[in-house]
């Protein structure tokens, strides 16, 4: 009987405390979706205004070097010198350290400048250190415990990546999935949807539309078909290793040679405009989304991964601001049209197992690939994008975009073994 009484006296608790829980972290996501949502949504104009800008002033890419400049000064004058980019975010997620409001005006700023000039990056790594940043803030102003912390910083990058990109879901899913690969932060599940949702929707009032293409073709589902999207996701994620390599090795290597920041941006700056002069097109600079839909709709050059890879790595690896995703976005798609085809597949279906097998091998995150999938082609060839990132996740083996980011567990078998990607 004492027993009896000890259970309901014990579980009568529980609806309570999920309540206020749910109060609670539905409050603090509204909040940080809405100022995600704001800042996001202007971010996502800044950025089309700068690449418009860029194709509308041919001249402006020959300023980039200048750019650089302005940019590593920047971070000088903000004490920012090794501000640890969206390695910094992350890590904070695992750790009680900080992120200083500052990165999110200076990311902001430099990102803008990259694309307004030239520089090839995408915008989805300055959009996690913005939502990183402000959430941050936020939290400390609400006086969040450290536990709190690292789901409201969750809940800020969920929330300007999907302002940014339009994908609620996948951001909600790849901001818990990210951090440690094989440990999903269930808790941070509900505010980060909420977050999503409410600067989904502020982003779509400042133009931000939902990336949604129609494929012209979808295989049918047989053997056939599956052995060769299982082949085309194998050869993407060695594509996906290749690229994560060269973005590590190109920042290591300006290093080496170039010890002084300024003159470093500024060689960077020249060697993207002598390769843009050299191969006579703009199409590399900047972030390329046209260029994916190019892909997608059946075309592209038999080079353009490769020149992707190049131009991103000499960008990025200077000292430029961006992000990687949307370049591994181009490079899988471009990849997966001309082999794709190869194989077989229709060109953009191609492109489409490409843009996913890729975007799954440098990020790790196997169930947010497949939900942007969904998100990006719809659910008609489901079981096909399941293949390719389960095939993408394993073998593009332990390297990442993300130094601080962990594989919790093995990719080969149920091991513990908390290892940080190459």
């Amino acid at each position: 009987m004492q027993n009896l009484k000890n259970f309901i006296t014990t579980n009568t608790k529980k609806p309570r405390d999920f309540i206020l829980a749910f109060l609670k972290w539905s409050c603090c996501s509204i909040l940080v979706g809405i100022l995600s949502g704001i800042i996001g949504g202007i971010f996502h104009e800044a950025v089309d205004l700068a690449t418009h800008s860029r194709q509308n002033h041919p001249f402006l890419l020959y300023l980039l070097p200048f750019g650089g400049l302005v940019i590593v000064f920047l971070y000088h004058i903000t004490s920012m010198k090794e501000d640890g980019g969206t390695n910094r975010v992350i890590s904070s997620i695992r750790n009680s350290s900080t992120i200083p409001f500052r990165m999110a005006p200076l990311i902001f700023v430099s990102t803008v400048l990259t694309h307004l000039f030239g520089g090839s990056s995408g915008r989805e790594g300055a959009a996690l250190q913005i939502g990183g940043s402000i959430s941050s803030s936020i939290g400390r102003i609400l006086k969040l415990n450290e536990k709190d912390m690292h789901v409201i910083v969750m809940c800020g990058m969920s929330g300007v990546f999907s302002a940014v990109f339009g994908t609620p879901i996948t951001a909600t899913i790849f901001s818990m999935e990210v951090i440690s690969v094989g440990v999903l932060y269930y808790v941070a599940f509900i505010p980060c949807l909420i977050s999503a949702m409410v600067a989904f929707s502020i982003g779509k009032f400042f133009g931000t539309k939902p990336i949604h293409y129609t494929l012209s073709s979808i295989p049918t589902l047989d053997l056939g078909t599956i052995v060769r999207v299982i082949i085309l996701a194998l050869l993407c994620a060695l594509i996906s290793i290749l690229f994560c390599i060269t973005l590590h090795k190109s920042s290591s290597l300006y290093k080496r040679f170039i010890e002084n920041e300024y003159l470093r941006i500024f060689v960077g700056g020249i060697l993207v405009i002598l390769l843009t002069l050299l191969i006579q097109t703009r199409e590399y600079n900047g972030a390329g989304m046209e260029i994916v839909n190019h892909a997608i709709n059946g075309s592209t050059n038999p080079e353009a991964f490769l020149l992707k890879i190049i131009f991103t790595a000499i960008t990025l690896g200077a000292g430029f601001k961006g992000g990687e995703i949307v370049p591994s976005f181009f490079i899988g798609a471009t990849f997966g049209n001309v082999v794709g085809g190869l194989l077989g597949l229709d060109p953009g279906f191609g492109a489409a197992i490409g843009l996913i097998s890729v975007f799954c091998g440098v990020v790790n995150c196997p169930i947010a690939s497949l939900l942007l999938s969904i998100e990006l082609f719809g659910s008609s060839a489901l079981i096909l994008f399941c293949f390719a990132c389960s095939i993408s996740y394993v073998f593009s083996g332990y390297y990442g975009l993300y130094s601080s980011q962990k594989i919790m567990y093995s990719k080969l078998s149920p091991t513990y073994i908390n290892k940080s990607t190459d």
